[in-house]
């Protein structure tokens, strides 16, 4: 697919090239009250996801309501900061509410297409908010999963806190990680992006930060502080985005309460290399046979994530992984036009309903179709009639806007690519402590970013006899696309 016009980064506050359903959309007879609390205190605009009960799954009727209220947000020179967190103590979002999909699947032959409907009215929102022209930021405090994820990981700023729980746990119901997951796992360090891919693998608390899904940890107990300070946030006309953006940050530090010495990086080590060297493999039988190989240190490691493969769908295993190896050159908008034809071949697949529905409802093992990995012998048989796209059938997104590469690395922590290019591009060669001080003040000194900077450097580098660092050259993983 051609690339389209790049995301605009200015400063100014029009919506843009809106599509005429952006602008009409509202809630339908039905739609249920409150699930979505708006609140505006001076020039903050905050979005609340209202189903604590359910764990603030998103449904239509919340999309039905958020839409327009951040389409006129983004008009009005009175919103500066758009806020985005869930009620309850819980979760910011566990996902969509994929217990009414199934079931909508279940009812009728067409009624697939019930769900395929609701995937692509949540595609759009996700796109929308993934080129935002307003500062947004996303409060991930507590669960934050599936759909949740589709609702924050684009956002320029994502804060984790203690209670945060990030997963991409679609695999488990017969799925395929979606709302995006085809643009950004992909651009994730190494292989890290199709370990949780496939595995459905949780990251908890700081480690959401460490492996820069989030891109700040606070402490949950600071965030209504935070709130408070940034209502009062003012911006000069003449400001231009990445302006206002490093003003937010800048305020975001102000709010920094410290790491947690107890929960040490959970991605790295031998582990971190044994994921590289395992899930960089381009076919399942070969990413199988690069597990069973692990032993010492790793072989435990490697042991539970064979059995945790044969636990997933086989033909959601298979999808994700083709998926995690075409998908790093859509752009933003092309990924969420081709996921949407991806999940409307899936709720035609039985294995989504089977999985919810087992899993969720009867509370037993889901009888998968085919019925195990072993029983999949031509993987491109499999995988290959969920990636042929019908251009006809594209999905209308609410705006044309896009890019090729997240438009603001710098807000998250440093990536492989980044170090590396540091490293062979540097005027002057650099001592590991000196690559370390240069790559932590680029963040402003951001608590994390030294031990993100070490583990990549003890990693990926080694010092030649002067003691300056030099990029290993050979590497066996899936390199990261930031």
């Amino acid at each position: 697919m051609a690339q389209r016009a790049r995301f605009a980064s200015s400063s100014s506050a029009g919506a843009g090239s809106l599509s005429a359903e952006a602008t009409s959309i509202k809630e339908l007879p039905g739609d249920e009250a409150h699930d979505v609390v708006f609140e505006s205190k001076y020039g903050l605009r905050s979005i609340t996801l209202n189903r604590p009960k359910k764990l603030n799954s998103l449904n239509s009727s919340m999309i039905r309501k958020i839409v327009p209220r951040m389409v006129e947000w983004e008009k009005s020179d009175m919103a500066n900061v758009v806020l985005l967190k869930g009620a309850g103590e819980k979760a910011l979002c566990a996902g969509g509410d994929v217990t009414a999909l199934a079931q909508a699947n279940l009812e009728s032959p067409d009624g697939w297409k019930k769900s395929a409907e609701y995937f692509g009215l949540e595609y759009k929102l996700d796109h929308y908010i993934a080129t935002y022209k307003k500062p947004y930021i996303a409060f991930m405090d507590g669960i934050t999963m599936g759909g949740g994820v589709g609702l924050s990981i684009h956002a320029p700023f994502r804060i984790a806190t203690e209670k945060t729980v990030f997963a991409m746990p679609e695999t488990t119901i017969g799925f395929f990680p979606d709302v995006g997951a085809s643009f950004f796992l992909p651009r994730m360090n190494g292989s890290v992006g199709t370990y949780l891919a496939l595995t459905s693998e949780r990251l908890t608390g700081p480690n959401v930060f460490y492996s820069g899904v989030a891109t700040h940890y606070l402490h949950s107990t600071s965030l209504p502080d935070l709130e408070a300070r940034l209502s009062e946030l003012q911006f000069r006309d003449q400001d231009s985005l990445r302006d206002r953006l490093a003003l937010i940050n800048a305020t975001l530090e102000e709010f920094s309460t410290g790491l947690p010495y107890d929960q040490p990086m959970q991605i790295s080590g031998e582990i971190r290399k044994a994921i590289d060297r395992c899930f960089s493999k381009d076919t399942v039988g070969d990413l199988m046979a690069a597990l069973k190989e692990e032993r010492g240190a790793t072989e435990e490691w490697a042991q539970k994530q064979l059995a945790t493969l044969q636990k997933r769908s086989p033909t959601a295993v298979h999808v994700t992984l083709k998926q995690m190896r075409v998908s790093g050159g859509w752009d933003i908008a092309e990924t969420f036009q081709r996921e949407h034809q991806i999940a409307t071949q899936f709720m035609k697949h039985p294995d989504f309903s089977e999985g919810v529905t087992a899993l969720l409802v009867r509370k037993e093992k889901p009888k998968w179709q085919p019925e195990s990995l072993n029983a999949i012998t031509d993987s491109e048989k499999v995988s290959q009639p969920f990636f042929k796209y019908d251009a006809g059938q594209q999905l209308e997104l609410f705006t044309d806007r896009t890019y090729s590469e997240y438009p603001f690395p710098e807000l998250g922590v440093p990536s492989e690519k980044e170090i590396q290019r540091i490293v062979e591009n540097s005027p002057e060669s650099l001592t590991p402590a000196q690559l370390e001080k240069k790559v932590v003040l680029s963040r402003q000194g951001r608590q994390g970013v030294a031990e993100v900077v070490k583990e990549i450097v003890e990693r990926k580098t080694d010092v030649d006899e002067d003691g300056k660092v030099r990029w290993l050259s050979s590497d066996l993983a899936t390199p990261s696309k930031l």
